[in-house]
């Protein structure tokens, strides 16, 4: 299966204009929220393939405008084609006012409600955020610190992917693309990436 992850800054060669050969034998589409609404409505006529996604800590705007003919997974245990997703978007409480933004206890209590779908189901393969992992690509500032209940999660799980987005890959030259918790692959979803399952 190809998959195509999305995460904070739309793609101009997907939007702007139109490559459709980024398209091209994309099974399933991926996005760790912060993206314009519209912006995932016209992927996906074009895709031949679903559009899943979370919310970012800026994605108020779709309670109004909500990304048509796209799947919510937030707080989800999701399965396509065999393969099963757990999303969990949002971004660590930086601010009083503001949705998706949890403490690390709220994003603890987010896991906790899933865990009878993730025995019902053997666990998941995919772990869908918005945020990091606490210690792992994420930044020192309070907003960019990742949640430790993703930790725990890999630890247990032990999927084969965690795609999150959030840390921007124009934020320095030491923001990794890839890296490794134990036996997952973790990739930091900025902009786009494609990668095999």
């Amino acid at each position: 299966m190809r998959i195509l992850a999305l995460s904070d800054q739309e793609c101009p060669w997907l939007w702007d204009y139109l490559d459709r050969r980024r398209l091209e034998g994309i099974d399933l589409i991926l996005s760790c929220g912060d993206l314009d609404p519209r912006y995932l409505s016209f992927i996906v006529t074009f895709a031949h393939a679903p559009v899943l996604y979370v919310h970012g800590n800026h994605d108020d705007r779709y309670a109004d405008v909500p990304p048509e003919g796209c799947i919510c997974v937030e707080d989800k245990l999701y399965t396509y084609q065999g393969v099963r997703i757990l999303g969990l978007g949002g971004c660590m409480r930086y601010k009083q006012s503001g949705n998706h933004q949890y403490t690390q206890r709220q994003m603890d209590r987010r896991v906790r409600k899933r865990r009878l779908d993730l025995y019902r189901k053997g666990g998941f393969d995919i772990l869908l955020s918005h945020a990091p992992a606490l210690g792992l690509n994420d930044g020192e500032d309070l907003c960019h610190t990742g949640f430790d209940a993703f930790n725990g999660l890999m630890d247990k799980y032990k999927p084969r992917y965690f795609v999150h987005g959030h840390i921007h890959m124009t934020y320095g030259q030491d923001v990794p693309r890839l890296s490794t918790y134990g036996d997952t692959q973790v990739i930091n979803a900025y902009e786009t990436y494609t990668f095999e399952y």
